[in-house]
């Protein structure tokens, strides 16, 4: 997890249907709250529509647990003509001691989109 933390993109509460048989949250679950924060930050960046293109890396440290409320945070973190990678990491609070837990961290790609969702540069910063 990066020592980077900028203001919470989203903040969220997993149902009881997004449990697994195991009784944890599913992965697909946390990798959707993912996308959708890093395309908020995108779409930011990008100054309109953006599309998801590329997940370079991804890793689950703990499970996530029915109760947990999770906090969804993402930074940019390095920028191409038409892309932007966007690092985002997600950290639970946990329990009546509101214990801080690290969940998973991932470097999303997304691309900027034109009126034709063809890819189209970035705005100059």
């Amino acid at each position: 997890m990066t020592d980077q933390r900028d203001d919470v993109v989203l903040r969220v509460m997993p149902r009881i249907a997004d449990i697994n048989a195991n009784g944890h949250i599913f992965g697909g679950w946390v990798l959707s709250q993912m996308d959708i924060a890093g395309g908020i930050v995108a779409h930011r960046i990008a100054r309109g529509a953006v599309a998801t293109v590329a997940i370079e890396s991804m890793k689950f440290i703990t499970p996530i647990l029915l109760g947990d409320v999770v906090s969804v945070y993402a930074h940019e973190e390095r920028r191409g003509r038409t892309s932007v990678a966007i690092r985002i990491d997600v950290v639970a609070t946990r329990g009546a001691e509101e214990e801080q837990v690290d969940l998973t961290s991932g470097l999303f790609t997304f691309v900027a989109l034109d009126e034709n969702h063809r890819p189209r540069a970035l705005p100059a910063i």
